[in-house]
């Protein structure tokens, strides 16, 4: 089985504040696929890994760090580069099922998990020869929790049906604030609706909106002094929909804190 991508953290705290500010949110026209992007079932294949410490549930490519403490637990997913979409697909959720192998499958069972990590590519093996996440393979790695209530553990690499649906998270949008300086970065994490952020945008009391540029999964970045100022945040999903959450962040607000804000529909 292609490995994981590891990818090393800074340590998060995990102080939440919930925004009492204003909040809005608007919905522009969805991209013309989707009506087939929360529906349509499509044809991959499956693998698992077992976490045999405690470390393998913290990190990862989109940047979420420790798994459980940001909610998402055992249901998750580590997605080739033919889904990966350079990191943009971080926080999208599927609905998997075991299919064609009667032998291994639990009938009539599904599971929904959100992808948070990157299966890099083996290229001293073939797509088709134990190279799982070459391209051009759609190919799943899930923690052997959520691979066994769809299938046996011995079923190893094996053929499923996955589709996009809509993300359900308690609680609201979580925004970490990271950096150090002029330099701000910030991770979005708990994303309901599509669950991946399109594009990002920040303000403080004393400027307009500043676009942000993604840094690497869902890490969101700029150069700009924001210090002693309330912080706003405006995100895009992959699906067009806007929320814009002001004053998020309290003026005395601090790098590695973490402040919530209201939510997506899902």
């Amino acid at each position: 089985m292609a490995p994981l991508l590891p990818v090393s953290l800074l340590t998060l705290f995990t102080l939440v504040s919930t925004a009492t500010s204003h909040y809005s949110s608007s919905s522009s026209s969805s991209s013309s696929s989707s009506s087939s992007f929360f529906s349509e079932w499509r044809s991959a294949r499956a693998t698992y890994y077992a976490a045999a410490d405690p470390r393998d549930v913290v990190g990862g490519a989109c940047g979420y760090g420790d798994l459980v403490k940001s909610g998402y637990g055992m249901a998750t997913v580590g997605l080739s580069e033919a889904l990966f979409e350079r990191g943009q697909i971080c926080g999208a959720c599927f609905e998997l099922r075991c299919v064609e192998d009667l032998r291994w499958c639990i009938p009539g069972t599904s599971i929904i998990v959100t992808a948070t990590n990157f299966c890099a590519p083996n290229y001293g093996f073939t797509a088709d020869g134990g190279g799982h996440c070459n391209p051009p393979n759609k190919h799943f790695v899930l923690p052997i929790e959520a691979f066994e209530k769809i299938a046996l553990w011995k079923a190893g690499n094996m053929p499923v049906q996955y589709r996009r649906i809509k993300c359900r998270k308690e609680g609201g949008i979580r925004f970490t604030i990271d950096g150090s300086s002029i330099f701000i970065s910030v991770l979005v994490s708990n994303v309901a609706g599509a669950g991946d952020i399109a594009a990002m945008k920040i303000k403080g009391s004393r400027t307009g909106w500043l676009p942000m540029g993604r840094n690497w999964g869902q890490n969101w970045h700029i150069n700009a002094d924001l210090k002693n100022q309330p912080l706003s945040f405006e995100v895009t999903s992959s699906d067009g929909v806007t929320v814009t959450s002001y004053n998020v962040a309290p003026k005395n607000w601090n790098f590695g804190q973490t402040f919530e804000a209201k939510q997506f529909e899902s």
